[in-house]
């Protein structure tokens, strides 16, 4: 009796010492930033905007503006009536039914060549074994080190001798090795875990069969974003092609932009800005729709 009369009292302060602690329930929070840091972190993110906001606006605005609206001062920054003239007079003054042909046929084939070739060397990078691997590796992460502007002597010598001049061949071949593309597939490759493919080494799976069924599923997300930026690249190119075309018919967005303003010279500027819009607003539209997707994988990528 005296063992139970006990057991109460002495199960009581425990009770109460553990309702009476406190719980922290909350996230701790860190150091408050000053209200002056604030303000300047706010001003910092405003300018950006407004560095990148500003110039498209006005591309835009004044591809739809009236003549007189884009020479009046002080500047209209809201277009009074809006109109399409411009489009219509730029896409008259030049060929820009053949120019965007011509840009689609590039960065669709060239990227699909690129991408290949990166997937390629990357998966023999990391799942094969094979002498100066390193050495070679380091030798195509080092060309990134270089501009591009130092090979365009030698690659336009080797195009002129093999006739490809003025083609799709001499436009979208010299441009197919990306040490870019490959490094950014290297490194999510590198991530895969080796027993799946030793398994399916197991069950009689080649390389191709190993890579095309089981590493390029799973690699889908950085592939994704690699061609996204490839594309990007490839559709604004300006210096190879304007240098290895020399007809009409084969040049691309970029070139047909020069072209445009030597006919329009530098008076009508509508026209102009309405070239940029053609030239610009493909890869805002993809940029926009997949932006998402770009900054996972290279999120993906880094994280792992």
């Amino acid at each position: 009796m005296s063992a139970l009369s006990s057991s109460p009292s002495a199960t009581v302060p425990v009770q109460a010492s553990s309702a009476a602690a406190p719980r922290n329930t909350g996230r701790r929070r860190g150091p408050r930033r000053r209200p002056w840091a604030t303000a300047l972190l706010i001003a910092g993110v405003l300018a950006t905007i407004a560095v990148f906001a500003v110039p498209l606006y006005w591309l835009f605005s004044s591809a739809l503006k009236p003549r007189q609206d884009i020479y009046s001062w002080p500047l209209q920054w809201l277009p009074r009536e809006l109109t399409f003239d411009n489009f219509v007079a730029a896409w008259n003054a030049a060929p820009f039914d053949r120019f965007f042909l011509n840009s689609i046929i590039t960065t669709g084939v060239g990227t699909v060549l690129e991408l290949t070739l990166a997937i390629l060397c990357a998966y023999a990078f990391v799942f094969v074994d094979f002498r100066f691997k390193k050495i070679a590796f380091v030798l195509i992460i080092g060309s990134m080190m270089l501009p591009g502007h130092v090979t365009l002597i030698v690659n336009y010598m080797t195009v002129a001798n093999l006739g490809w001049l003025n083609s799709y061949a001499g436009i979208i071949l010299p441009g197919i090795a990306s040490a870019f593309a490959m490094f950014l597939l290297f490194q999510y490759m590198r991530t895969i875990d080796k027993d799946i493919l030793q398994a399916a080494e197991i069950d009689g799976a080649g390389h191709i069969r190993r890579m095309l069924t089981i590493v390029v599923p799973l690699s889908s997300p950085m592939i994704l974003t690699a061609t996204l930026i490839v594309m990007v690249g490839k559709w604004n190119e300006y210096v190879w092609p304007l240098i290895v075309t020399s007809t009409t018919d084969m040049r691309t967005l970029p070139i047909g932009l020069l072209f445009l303003r030597s006919q329009e010279g530098y008076s009508n500027w509508g026209a102009i800005m309405a070239g940029a819009v053609f030239v610009s607003l493909p890869m805002l539209i993809l940029f926009f729709l997949a932006q998402k997707r770009i900054i996972g994988g290279l999120a993906a990528g880094a994280m792992k």
